[in-house]
């Protein structure tokens, strides 16, 4: 396929480097005439130097027929234009965005520009994932198709602990789909056990994970008490 990629740091440079090793077509878009010089000794006419929020420099670049568009330059801003301009102006149909500043994260959600890739986030969640927490830990939102997938620790005393994992009453719209115990992962059945300590992954449809959290802790085994 022909990708477009806006914006040769260390993030296009290499994900340009990589998807030519795979065989595909790709353009990169550097504003910065010494960063395009850099890039240039290694991709060669793979880069071009210009402007990519302007039209004519996206337009020399190839957009029209690209069959997808990354727009991963250090401003939020330019991501934004450079996402809602290939989507809306040239059809692009496969975009995908970076977010610099995690606090732009719903201004890129608000204008329709999705997925979008924040490494700050990103590393959050790893960060949350080895340290004890409290709660759902979110894995992924899939906006699009309606979907979340969570991790959840299952508490001692909690309703889901000993039971079968079709005993434990889900509501439609949540499937545990993998039991981690021990440093291992499996795919459950319906007759797999739910143990105390052991970590859940569950995809639900949106809205539900208020509901599902309260089967895996200790409050709702004494509720249902």
């Amino acid at each position: 396929m022909y990708v477009l990629i806006v914006g040769a740091g260390k993030v296009g440079w290499n994900l340009a480097r990589e998807l030519l090793h795979r065989g595909h077509e790709v353009t990169v878009v550097e504003s910065d005439r010494g960063r395009y010089a850099t890039v240039e000794e290694e991709l060669g006419h793979s880069v071009q130097s210009g402007d990519g929020s302007e039209l004519w420099v996206l337009e020399r670049a190839g957009i029209e027929r690209a069959d997808m568009v990354v727009a991963v330059t250090g401003d939020d801003e330019d991501n934004i234009l450079i996402s809602q301009v290939g989507r809306e102006k040239y059809g692009v149909e496969r975009i995908i965005a970076r977010c610099n500043n995690p606090r732009n994260f719903q201004h890129f959600e608000l204008l329709g520009v999705k997925p979008v890739v924040s490494a700050t986030d990103l590393i959050l969640r790893l960060i949350e994932h080895e340290v004890p927490k409290y709660g759902p830990l979110h894995l992924l939102d899939l906006h699009q198709e309606r979907l979340e997938i969570i991790e959840l620790d299952v508490d001692e005393g909690s309703a889901a602990a000993g039971a079968r994992v079709e005993d434990v009453g889900l509501p439609d719209g949540a499937l545990v789909i993998s039991i981690l115990r021990e440093g291992m992962g499996f795919v459950p059945t319906g007759e797999s056990v739910i143990n105390a300590g052991d970590e859940v992954l569950l995809v639900l449809d949106p809205g539900l994970e208020e509901s599902v959290t309260g089967y895996f802790t200790s409050a709702a085994g004494t509720r249902a008490a």
